[in-house]
């Protein structure tokens, strides 16, 4: 784990607004072209008399100690392709001299030194912090990510790294974790299903089809998830359980289809369990009345 923590001693007025870091901009961001701030950046504390290090720059700091990061209330973020997804992200955090200010972000690349690919800024340039009491407060911010341009790329559904930073409330002391914990960003998925003949005569053939598909980011259409599992239940007519009665593949389009034998009456759906990439989808049942 990579904790970056400043000990500083900061004379005068502290600033505790964070530097102006360029949102992602419209269109296809470059790889290399992200701005993520540092603990130093973010809080105001010059990095001249700061020790930023990559551990704890003395045996003797006390650094905020953070005892809960929410992100999206503990929900993956789903996005889809018109709109923008705007999340909330808080921490709690505790110092004796209290807690000033908190910063969390969402990144995505192999490491954040050189491998970033991805980045979710806060929409303020402060959190909103509430204290529990004179030690312990918890902070907020809101995050936003719009299809094409902070996902301006299908390869950034999946697994995200959050950095999370926290400043006490003397000025001097930072906590700051780029590796604070991980979070899911997905692709928004669709599916539908239709079963026929309606009605149908005992004992003749119902044919079930319909369309796994999810969002494309850079497309910003809806494109058929293919070669999927997807369990086809059935619900009978006075009942409220549903039971699985196969699982099959969507095609190569994203497309399903399948056949049982009317029996009696009642509902058919499609359930899909979800990929990390991709969220967990069920339909509302078809009903069909069998003669």
């Amino acid at each position: 784990m990579r904790i970056r923590a400043t000990v500083a001693a900061v004379t005068g007025a502290l600033a505790l607004s964070a530097l102006a870091v360029p949102a992602a901009q419209a269109g296809t961001q470059s790889d290399t072209g992200l701005s993520k701030p540092s603990a130093a950046e973010r809080f105001g504390v010059s990095s001249a008399k700061s020790g930023l290090r990559a551990s704890v720059t003395a045996d003797d700091a006390e650094l905020p100690t953070v005892s809960k990061v929410t992100v999206n209330s503990s929900k993956y973020i789903v996005v889809g392709t018109t709109y923008a997804k705007t999340f909330s992200v808080s921490v709690t955090a505790s110092h004796s001299t209290g807690i000033a200010d908190a910063y969390i972000d969402l990144w995505h690349g192999t490491n954040v030194e050189d491998g970033l690919d991805g980045l979710l800024m806060p929409n303020q340039d402060a959190a909103t912090c509430t204290a529990a009491n004179a030690t312990t407060s918890t902070c907020k911010l809101t995050i936003t990510a719009a299809p094409g341009s902070d996902l301006y790329k299908n390869a950034l559904a999946g697994t995200w790294h959050v950095t999370v930073g926290v400043l006490a409330g003397d000025g001097t002391n930072v906590y700051w974790n780029d590796y604070q914990t991980t979070q899911h960003v997905q692709r928004n998925s669709t599916l539908t299903v239709n079963a026929s003949p309606e009605p149908v005569t005992k004992g003749k053939t119902i044919t079930v089809t319909g369309k796994l598909a999810r969002a494309n980011w850079e497309t910003f259409k809806y494109a058929g998830y293919t070669v999927q599992p997807v369990k086809l239940q059935f619900r009978k007519k006075g009942s409220n359980t549903y039971t699985t009665i196969k699982t099959i593949k969507t095609n190569s389009t994203g497309n399903l289809s399948t056949t049982v034998k009317a029996s009696v009456d009642g509902y058919f759906r499609y359930s899909f369990a979800g990929t990390s990439t991709t969220p967990a989808i069920t339909t509302a049942g078809d009903f069909v009345d069998v003669k």
